[in-house]
């Protein structure tokens, strides 16, 4: 469904991606994450056809994306404050999705304008932040296009809006399967829902993963310092620090019955550390590495 071979991309001299490469054949509901500026953007931009490759190549359903009708007939790529045109109203921009995605299921878009409560006749550039954002989802959702690339597509909306989007977004997955590709900040809410992540680092692929097993990475241990630096010696440590005699640390490895087994021999607490968490000191040792 998605192919990415190599692709790089600069701006002027500054490469802001470097050499990506992965693929995707089977319908699943993806996250893309990495901090800011790190090249997500872009690698977006790329998939979705609005800019060309450097280098390499890419693909979607066969086509290169780029300049090609053929593959933006497979595609509906919502962006971070997507730029609608200012005459439009809410309803000319779902007529005018409409008219450009060939899956395009009116009667959930009908559905999901009356969940976000959305005023049909108000113009685009008069919607608030939240309302806005709740539009994008309309038109992400009832796109039901093979790729669907969702850029923070809970923008603004508050924690009851993001759940619901969250059960809308699974139920909309589960009657049409396709490949939905979600960046997004809030990876804590959303991680129940993908089944494989996408990891961009200084414009580079750090992780392509299913997501049941990056889930249970990220281990906190914590305790006697002598006793702690026993029990990780050779283990990958993303994140220290020592109070006294006591320490804790993160270490890159899965949480299991022998780990636990390990830490309560030691007298040491254990705890499963948090994805955000995870993926935040990963990054940050790879940039200490590199």
């Amino acid at each position: 469904m998605i192919s990415v071979q190599n692709a790089a991309f600069a701006y002027d001299e500054s490469r802001v991606l470097k050499g990506i490469s992965y693929v995707e054949n089977n319908p699943v509901i993806t996250g893309l994450w990495g901090r800011n500026g790190v090249g997500k953007t872009t690698l977006m931009k790329l998939l979705a056809g609005h800019m060309k490759p450097s280098e390499g190549q890419i693909e979607i359903m066969g086509h290169q994306p780029y300049n090609n009708p053929e593959a933006q007939k497979n595609l509906c790529y919502m962006q971070e404050d997507h730029p609608f045109s200012e005459i439009w109203s809410v309803r000319d921009a779902l007529r005018f999705y409409k008219y450009f995605n060939p899956n395009w299921n009116q009667a959930l878009a009908e559905q999901l304008l009356e969940t976000f409560k959305l005023p049909e006749k108000r113009k685009t550039k008069k919607l608030s932040t939240g309302m806005k954002t709740a539009l994008q989802l309309v038109i992400g959702l009832a796109s039901q296009a093979d790729i669907t690339i969702l850029d923070e597509p809970t923008n603004g909306l508050d924690a009851g809006l993001r759940k619901k989007f969250y059960e809308l977004l699974l139920d909309s997955y589960d009657e049409f399967p396709r490949l939905i590709l979600v960046s997004t900040h809030h990876i804590e809410e959303i991680q129940p829902l993908l089944e494989s992540i996408v990891v961009v680092n200084d414009g580079k692929l750090l992780l392509h993963e299913p997501m049941e097993e990056l889930r249970e990475r990220g281990i906190w241990l914590t305790g006697e310092s002598k006793q702690v630096d026993k029990l990780v010696n050779n283990q990958k440590i993303l994140n220290e620090s020592t109070i006294g005699s006591a320490k804790k640390v993160m270490i890159d490895a899965p949480l299991s019955n022998e780990w636990r087994e390990l830490a309560r021999t030691a007298g040491l607490s254990l705890e499963k550390a948090q994805l955000q968490d995870y993926l935040l000191h990963l990054t940050d040792t790879v940039k200490e590495v590199s």
